[in-house]
């Protein structure tokens, strides 16, 4: 079984993400991406289309041009065995239980549980953001697992982190409306300057705290990204009940 090595574990530690490289095998990554394009062609639901978010780049409505393409497919879990498979992976386990130092994991339901999507012409950007901004636990401490199944660069939409944010506390004037970081603000700017480009090859497989900051631009490109997210929390921690974080159970590994 593939473990996380001291030196990664202290990585995550420290700058609230960490990079497996070549977890998965090449096989592995054509099934998924296989089973992926039956789910696109034609999109089947539950799905978010681009324009659905109203992002840099999406288009305005699902009428205009564009305007059905896909952004996620959502629930992937419940989708197909290759992707219950995935989430349970046994290495990806084993890392989760050191990460948030616990013996009992449970996969969200709720959060993340999709295949995000970056399709050319029409994907959008996002900007920084935490994602336990959004989400509602006993503890901030959830840790988001992002697969790729091709090469992510920022020429294509990779993500981008800023490490360490995960150990800091943030004031609400120093996020939007949308809870987005304003860029605007010089403390802000400056914690931007800091980030770090997180390109990936295919089977990689990214780490990170739910209160990590990190970011996504456009896919300039002429083919689709296709990566795929789970989000994972220890047993104890506890969705807070009647908001959207308990929308759905969560799935003990």
């Amino acid at each position: 079984m593939a473990k996380l090595s001291t030196q990664q574990l202290e990585n995550f530690k420290q700058d609230g993400y960490v990079v497996a490289h070549s977890l998965l095998t090449a096989d592995r990554v054509a099934q998924l991406r296989s089973t992926i394009e039956r789910h696109l062609s034609p999109p089947l639901s539950p799905l978010e289309f681009e324009a659905d978010v109203s992002y840099p780049g999406s288009p305005e409505s699902q009428l205009a041009l564009g305007g059905q393409t896909p952004r996620r497919l959502l629930s992937a879990y419940s989708r197909d065995p290759v992707f219950r498979e995935l989430a349970a992976d046994a290495d990806i386990a084993a890392a989760l239980r050191v990460l948030i130092d616990s013996p009992e994991i449970m996969l969200s339901q709720t959060h993340h549980n999709c295949v995000m999507t970056k399709m050319p012409g029409f994907s959008s950007e996002t900007h920084w953001h935490q994602d336990i901004r959004y989400w509602r636990f006993d503890r901030p401490e959830l840790v988001s697992v992002w697969t790729a199944l091709g090469d992510e660069t920022i020429g294509n939409g990779a993500l981008r982190m800023i490490p360490g944010t995960h150990k800091g506390n943030f004031d609400r004037g120093r996020f939007d409306a949308k809870l987005f970081l304003r860029p605007e603000l010089k403390e802000n700017a400056e914690l931007i300057n800091s980030a770090v480009d997180c390109e990936l090859k295919a089977g990689d497989v990214v780490f990170f705290h739910s209160r990590t900051f990190h970011a996504a631009g456009r896919n300039a490109t002429d083919k689709p990204k296709l990566s795929i997210a789970y989000t994972y929390h220890a047993a104890d921690n506890c969705a807070i009940p009647a908001t959207r974080s308990s929308r759905f159970p969560s799935i003990l590994l």
